[in-house]
């Protein structure tokens, strides 16, 4: 019996809903999420956390994948690695994630965050694929 459900666009998780993320659009293995930045997401230097920019991209990758798997499967987070072009101070971020390949259990994505036109961030992550009834703690 299944027990999974998609994500749609506008519905929240609890970390993402703690720093404000938003789901515009959730795809098999397309997702879009926006970030309205606030004071409590910044560093020390009155930057954009780079942690913050991160979870954005870790979640709107998830996410893409996630609706693109069957009812018996999960993912979790490999490795992603990101490059950062832009400092952010003020505005509204947009994380376009799309899942480019999977390959047996591994799924392979790419985001970018812009602000408007700019883009502020690049990233490509893996991610494994899990049965249901073999998740680990």
């Amino acid at each position: 019996m299944s027990t999974k459900s998609k994500i749609k666009a506008g519905e929240l998780n609890p970390f993402g809903e703690l720093i404000g993320l938003n789901f515009a659009k959730c795809e098999a293995g397309y997702s879009q999420c926006t970030l309205e930045i606030n004071q409590s997401l910044m560093n020390p230097f009155g930057k954009l956390h780079g942690g913050v920019m991160y979870s954005m991209i870790d979640t709107g990758m998830g996410i893409a994948l996630y609706n693109s798997l069957t009812d018996d499967e999960r993912c979790a987070t490999i490795a992603i690695q990101i490059s950062y072009f832009s400092p952010v101070t003020s505005g509204t971020l947009i994380c376009d994630s799309k899942l480019i390949r999977r390959k047996g259990t591994i799924g392979f994505l790419e985001a970018k965050v812009k602000d408007n036109e700019n883009l502020i961030a690049s990233a490509s992550g893996s991610f494994s694929i899990i049965e249901n009834n073999k998740n680990r703690s």
